[in-house]
């Protein structure tokens, strides 16, 4: 799946960032090598890698786009990237709406790719199942930057998350507005689901406590007015303008078909996770649990 990844990807060492939302493969050259055989090309990837895992889903008759993105940090030897998040699910009864707008917008934005996947949405748009089960996997909501560390900040990072963030309550997460980011460096667009009621508080709190953390270890803080939200699809480059009016359009047109919709989907906190190169920690633990 490493080589398929549009968010995250990447070296044990190091990972491609995303600035807004929240990494792409680096490679480093060994210091002795035979010459003879370094100029073979190399063999493409086994067709297994466009499989999902843990998934019926099979993209093996897709084609993959030749998108590339921009590092956000230079790959460093030694350096890690670390990303704190709360991992979500869309739930399988909202996947079918989910599918059907992201449809309708990559109709007006051609541009667009599903997160984690190098393969155009209006690729995966032709296939009604493939796209809803695309949707099945993983997204996060982003409570930190991503940022390079050094190997030996790692235990005291997560030790001082653990700490600080352990026995959180359960609460809802409404997520109900459609909307369009950019990162900081202009160079990718993302289509995005915001929090702009239940759970807002919560998770507002929570990004308080990573800046804490953040700070002790001198890394940069989240944006002072932090807007939670999950990223559906990316595009490269600042198209949020094109995709901003789509989604207005788009939405425009839904509410004379559901005026009183107020919400996407709604889902439960289900913890928090962080990321350093390509090793996953648990963070808080429940106390119902």
């Amino acid at each position: 799946m490493d080589a398929l990844r549009a968010s995250y990807g990447g070296s044990s060492s190091d990972e491609e960032v995303d600035t807004v939302s929240p990494s792409s493969a680096s490679t480093s050259t060994p210091q002795f090598f035979d010459e003879t055989v370094s100029s073979l090309p190399l063999p493409p990837p086994p067709l297994s890698l466009l499989n999902f895992p843990n998934s019926t889903c099979v993209l093996d008759d897709l084609p993959i786009d030749q998108a590339t993105r921009v590092r956000s940090f230079p790959h460093v030897q030694g350096n890690y990237a670390l990303h704190v998040y709360i991992p979500v699910y869309v739930p399988t009864n909202a996947r079918k709406e989910v599918a059907l707008f992201m449809k309708k917008i990559s109709s007006l934005v051609p541009a667009l790719h599903l997160v984690d996947i190098d393969i155009p949405l209006d690729v995966l748009c032709k296939d009604d199942h493939k796209l809803e089960q695309a949707l099945a996997r993983e997204f996060h909501i982003s409570l930190s930057r991503t940022v390079p560390i050094r190997v030996h900040q790692i235990d005291s990072i997560v030790t001082m998350l653990r700490q600080k963030l352990q026995s959180p309550r359960r609460y809802w997460i409404d997520f109900s507005k459609w909307e369009t980011f950019v990162n900081d460096d202009l160079s990718r667009t993302f289509l995005s689901m915001e929090i702009i009621t239940g759970g807002l508080m919560e998770i507002r709190k929570q990004i308080q406590v990573v800046n804490e953390v953040y700070k002790l270890h001198n890394l940069p803080e989240f944006y002072k007015e932090a807007r939670p939200h999950i990223s559906l699809a990316w595009a490269l480059g600042d198209v949020s303008q094109i995709s901003s009016q789509a989604v207005h359009n788009e939405l425009k047109r839904s509410a004379v078909k559901e005026p009183f919709k107020r919400c996407i989907f709604t889902t439960k906190f289900n913890g928090i996770e962080c990321k350093i190169g390509k090793k996953m920690y648990k963070i808080c633990k429940f106390a119902d649990e």
